[in-house]
């Protein structure tokens, strides 16, 4: 058995010993067992160091929890999320999933620390060039350090949210970031609201591939 089928499994095996205790501690949609998901995170490094998880919920409250993995946009560790949910074994009260979903409705907005990014403030472009597809993000004094802007992480939340985070990694080549001009429309520019029914008229016609951050 290789490294990884073993820490897999290793992982599953210590989610079942303790998926009541986890459950129990639930509150709304927070847990108080800080322990426990720091063990999880814990083992989940040593399968993947981009492995990442979180908790969501259907509507309703006798829905089950749902933990969604994910690899923080790294495509290089897509096949890592792939056969980590896919050696899942079947819980009592907790689903679990590959990546975030397209969000229906979108949000119009979202809380990133003390900030709030509204979805309205956000401009984009897609084109294919030579083949693949290239997203440009506008937004008003676009950072020059990405990793220090809330906005920039709100963008990604809401282009999860838009696309799904799987499509997100394996169809766009690159997303760069712009300034947002003072009349969008003349530059061709549109909504990112308006982002995914452009990506599903274009995505047929590039080959699924990974995602260039710049």
């Amino acid at each position: 058995m290789n490294t990884s089928r073993k820490q897999i499994q290793e992982f599953w095996q210590r989610l079942e010993n303790t998926i009541d205790q986890l459950l129990d501690s639930r509150e709304g949609d927070r847990f108080d067992a800080d322990s426990l998901l720091s063990q999880y995170r814990d083992e989940l490094q040593k399968i993947d160091r981009n492995l990442t998880f979180h908790f969501e919920r259907d509507d309703g409250e006798e829905g089950p929890v749902e933990m969604v993995f994910g690899c923080d946009g790294y495509p290089e560790s897509i096949n890592s999320v792939l056969h980590l949910v896919g050696e899942a074994p079947q819980m009592s009260g907790i689903r679990f999933k590959a990546f975030n979903e397209r969000y229906d409705p979108v949000p119009g907005y979202v809380h990133v620390g003390d900030e709030l990014c509204e979805l309205r403030d956000f401009w984009c472009a897609l084109r294919i060039v030579n083949g693949r597809l290239h997203l440009e993000i506008y937004l008003t004094d676009a950072p020059k350090m990405l990793d220090m802007d809330p906005r920039v992480e709100a963008v990604m939340i809401f282009l999860d949210a838009l696309l799904g985070e799987y499509e997100l990694m394996t169809r766009i080549w690159a997303l760069d970031w712009y300034d947002l001009p003072d009349s969008p429309e003349d530059f061709g520019l549109i909504p990112l609201a308006s982002l995914r029914r452009a990506f599903d008229a274009l995505k047929g016609d590039v080959r699924p591939i990974g995602i260039q951050l710049h």
